[in-house]
């Protein structure tokens, strides 16, 4: 038969998933001997029954009618008994802690008779008078559903009428009077009377709370944490203890270390004569929790001797609720705290220091997405005001600039010295240069995984895309926001951490984390923990971390922050900028001779560009991939030529020749879904010439670099691959090229070629591809959108956010890779891939290569390597670690 209540003395901490994590820890402080009310836990097993059937599960009345029937028997009182009354809280509880997001209610057996004789056994009137109408305002608004904002008001109205700054300047009588203001409200809304009966009271906050786990807020809060649905919330019900029982009482929230920056210590506030609820609400001011020392030195003593310890015991940062009644301290919570990133690097790596955890558990307890937030710049929160406007948080950090509309002012501003900030209503590939020179961009469309989002984490630039409430108008060069306008050149800043934008120049905080990657300089002690978890990481991992990086520049950056080579250098990017003149000849090329001189011409450009980055990775692999965009994206917009020409026709002017040839070719090469139309693989296929000048460029850099006594190590990837017949025709002409070159320079050169898994044809005909491959690389991006279906620069803004709310994504799948299909099929082209090439080298190279948790699953599918972007290299090396570690032990940053 399925047990669903426990008391706190039969459970532990490791039955977390059965008593949630507040019943689990009550569970665990009780055997530990320290003073917690006695009380017992409704399980999350009740309250998934609940909602599987949409009713009480059968026997969970006479089960806690049993724990009930114990608890009164050992307290000697009855609950509710009108003399001396047994009153009880009802509390939610998750497995994770979801903190403000679902219910309480205390004081469940106070009715119109037990309040009088609260007030007798206590002796003290006001005090029972305040204990009943917190129960009725808890349970009116949580049980009755009725708006708690009208018992605030009625609360209000009082304070008001009796010139009193707070509860505590209103009288029995005026809270007795309020209990009946508050049970007449009730009845109004509800057309029912707060419930006398104590067992009803009970009853029905149980079901309350099993409730509030699907409450909007506590849905809301689940998205973001990305804690699943399913798991429920238990309920803990224990014995109350009063901490608003005079100036000897109170309550208050304490931290055995500070969660902000992770320093040894006692933190916390303090709220004489109050409720734990009270603390949290804010209704009056606290004070430190040193006060107490001074207010009741025993009972801070004995608070401190609590708080070492659990933190010895739990070993690490404990959260803390307790309540004081008349000069008795009471235990009513644990549990391991949340904290900031820069806490929990410093915590952990003191915690190694004093011998409570291992090196490995330390890695353990901090993760990515925390070493991330700390490596970007941030705003003094404390000195900027109202933001202009919210956006999409695309990439993190915060800048500062003027304003800009066009990538050419960008670029010129930039270059005369001045910091921008590129705002557009969205980005494409010819923005580059000016998305390089900002120090942040702004768009008003698009999503995380949008043109402007990727770029923009790809080079560490600040990132708020999805502004709705910005109107870019380009043409006038500005933006409004409700009334207000910025025009270009004006400052503002950008925080892409929160996605805010604020008028002006809002003061920057410096990230010593970052320039500890760049410089190897450590300033100070979080910078140390950091150092001394990414030490831990790499000597952990199995998993190697690449760069994805098109330029020496980025190259260098990368190696700085610990990458072990190339694992994407797109050869488009080289063809941007004053070179565009160059592929728009071999586009418009007539005859094989012209289409030869243009190729001749870019030759060694590529050429140099494959010399500096070999030469920054000197000793490293570089995978290099074959162009892969279609060759209409490097020439001009369709629609701006045919206007620049209709416009030159109307005003009687002369239609350039070169225009209309452009034209023509746009025209002839004009796609309704470029994405799945004549690009990578096809392309090099159609298009002649165009793979051998490239293979020529690499092969000629590498003899280059062999030459001036460098270690190149170039790898040729096929982008697109769909058949194994298209890669073998790619490779022998590769092969071919290799070897003509090798031959004329006298020095061999071998590149190893392989190609993108970014198709689901090719992942599910791996086996075979891995016939011509020596290594594969999972395009994640392309092979997410192939697999559901999705573009996506058009779905994020369609319907993603509808998707998200119903549940139907918990994440974005172009943010987390989608285990259950696009991971099948990476599982699927790793297993057939090594079954025909044992050897075969394996790695991804999409946007998912830098996310925390597609790091651990790529890890457990048997990659060989992640490569994403520089400024992810040290997150993606931190996960790495941590992959290897979540196959023996749970992973503890939550």
């Amino acid at each position: 038969m399925v047990r669903y209540v426990y008391a706190f003395t039969e459970g532990s901490r490791d039955m977390a998933g059965l008593l949630g994590g507040k019943g689990a820890n009550l569970a665990e402080m009780t055997r530990m001997g320290l003073p917690v009310p006695p009380g017992f836990t409704v399980t999350t097993e009740a309250c998934r029954a609940y909602f599987t059937t949409g009713a009480e599960p059968d026997g969970l009345a006479r089960e806690v009618s049993e724990h009930l029937t114990s608890l009164e028997r050992a307290a000697g009182r009855r609950l509710g008994q009108p003399d001396d009354p047994l009153l009880l809280s009802v509390r939610s509880g998750a497995r994770f802690s979801m903190p403000g997001m679902m219910e309480t209610i205390l004081d469940i057996g106070l009715n119109d008779e037990s309040v009088l004789g609260l007030a007798k056994s206590s002796g003290d009137e006001r005090f029972a008078w305040d204990s009943y109408r917190r129960l009725v305002q808890m349970f009116g608004s949580t049980v009755m559903g009725v708006d708690g904002a009208l018992f605030e008001d009625a609360m209000s109205g009082l304070k008001e009428a009796r010139g009193a700054a707070d509860d505590l300047g209103l009288g029995a009588a005026d809270l007795a009077g309020l209990v009946e203001a508050y049970k007449e409200l009730i009845r109004r809304e509800t057309g029912e009377h707060f419930p006398q009966n104590p067992a009803e009271q009970l009853h029905r906050a149980v079901l309350a709370v099993f409730q509030s786990w699907n409450g909007e807020r506590a849905r809301l809060y689940r998205r973001r944490e990305h804690i699943p649905d399913d798991l429920g919330t238990a309920v803990n019900v224990q014995t109350m203890v009063f901490g608003n029982l005079g100036p000897d009482s109170g309550s208050g929230v304490a931290f055995t270390r500070d969660p902000a920056t992770g320093r040894p210590g006692l933190y916390g506030d303090y709220l004489p004569n109050a409720q734990g609820e009270d603390v949290v609400a804010g209704i009056r001011n606290t004070v430190p929790l040193d006060e107490l020392g001074r207010l009741n030195p025993r009972a801070f003593a004995r608070l401190r001797d609590h708080m070492r310890q659990l933190e010895t015991h739990y070993r690490d940062l404990c959260d803390i609720e307790f309540t004081i009644e008349r000069g008795r301290l009471w235990m009513l919570q644990t549990r391991v705290g949340k904290r900031t990133a820069e806490a929990a690097f410093a915590i952990a790596a003191e915690l190694v220091e004093e011998g409570l955890i291992t090196p490995d558990e330390a890695l353990a307890r901090v993760s990515g997405e925390g070493l991330a937030r700390l490596m970007f710049p941030r705003f003094d929160t404390s000195a900027v005001g109202e933001a202009l406007a919210h956006g999409i948080p695309a990439s993190p950090g915060a800048a500062v600039g003027a304003a800009v509309f066009d990538s050419a002012e960008a670029v010129r501003r930039a270059a005369a010295g001045e910091k921008v900030v590129l705002v557009r209503q969205e980005t494409t590939p010819d923005d580059l240069p000016g998305m390089v020179a900002a120090q942040a961009v702004l768009t008003s469309r698009g999503g995380k995984t949008s043109h402007a989002a990727v770029v923009a984490r790809g080079m560490g630039k600040v990132c708020v895309c999805g502004a709705e409430a910005v109107s870019v108008d380009p043409e006038g060069r500005r933006f409004t926001v409700g009334g207000t306008t910025v025009e270009e050149g004006t400052v503002i800043s950008v925080d892409g951490s929160e996605g805010a934008v604020y008028a002006g120049a809002a003061p920057l905080v410096d990230s010593a984390v970052m320039r500890y990657f760049e410089t190897g300089e450590r300033s100070d002690g979080l910078v140390d923990a950091v150092a001394r978890a990414m030490q831990q990481a790499d000597r952990t991992s199995r998993m190697g971390v690449r760069a994805n990086a098109d330029t020496p520049e980025d190259a260098a950056r990368a190696r700085r922050f610990g990458a072990r080579g190339i694992g994407l250098c797109r050869t488009e990017h080289m063809f941007l900028g004053d070179r565009r003149q160059l592929i728009e000849a071999m586009i418009l090329a007539r005859t094989d001779a012209d289409r030869e001189r243009a190729l001749d011409a870019l030759l060694p450009l590529q050429r140099q560009d494959f010399v500096g980055i070999l030469e920054a990775m000197d000793g490293l692999p570089v995978t290099i991939r074959l162009l892969d965009p279609p060759l209409h994206e490097f020439l001009p917009d369709r629609t701006e030529l045919a206007v620049r020409i209709a416009a030159a026709e109307a005003h009687g002017a002369p239609t350039s020749e070169h225009d209309a040839e452009l034209l023509d070719a746009v025209n002839r090469m004009h796609e309704e879904n470029p994405m799945l139309g004549l690009r990578g693989v096809r392309l090099g296929l159609v298009a002649p010439g165009l793979v051998a000048m490239q293979v020529r460029a690499i092969a000629e850099a590498v003899v280059e670099r062999r030459r001036a006594g460098g270690d190149p190590h170039a790898e040729i990837m096929v982008p697109l691959i769909d058949t194994v017949e298209e890669l073998r025709l790619v490779r022998e002409e590769v092969e071919q090229v290799l070897a003509e070159v090798g031959r004329a320079s006298g020095i061999p050169v071998d590149c190893p070629v392989g190609t993108m898994i970014e198709l689901p044809r090719a992942a599910l005909t791996a086996g075979r591809i891995a016939e011509e491959a020596r290594f594969f690389s999972f395009g994640t991006n392309d092979l997410t959108q192939t697999t559901w279906g999705f573009s996506r620069d058009d779905v994020e803004a369609a319907f993603f956010s509808a998707y998200l709310d119903k549940g139907i994504f918990k994440v974005s799948p172009f943010e987390t890779i989608d285990r259950d299909g696009v991971g099948r099929l990476v599982e699927i082209a790793v297993a057939e891939g090594r079954a025909t090439r044992p050897d075969l080298k394996i790695g991804v190279c999409g946007e998912h290569g830098g996310d925390p948790e597609s790091v651990h699953f790529f890890h457990h599918a048997g990659l060989d390597y992640v490569s994403c972007s520089p400024f992810r290299v040290p997150v993606a090396r931190l996960e790495a670690g941590r992959a290897a570690l979540a196959e023996t032990a749970p992973d503890e940053s939550r």
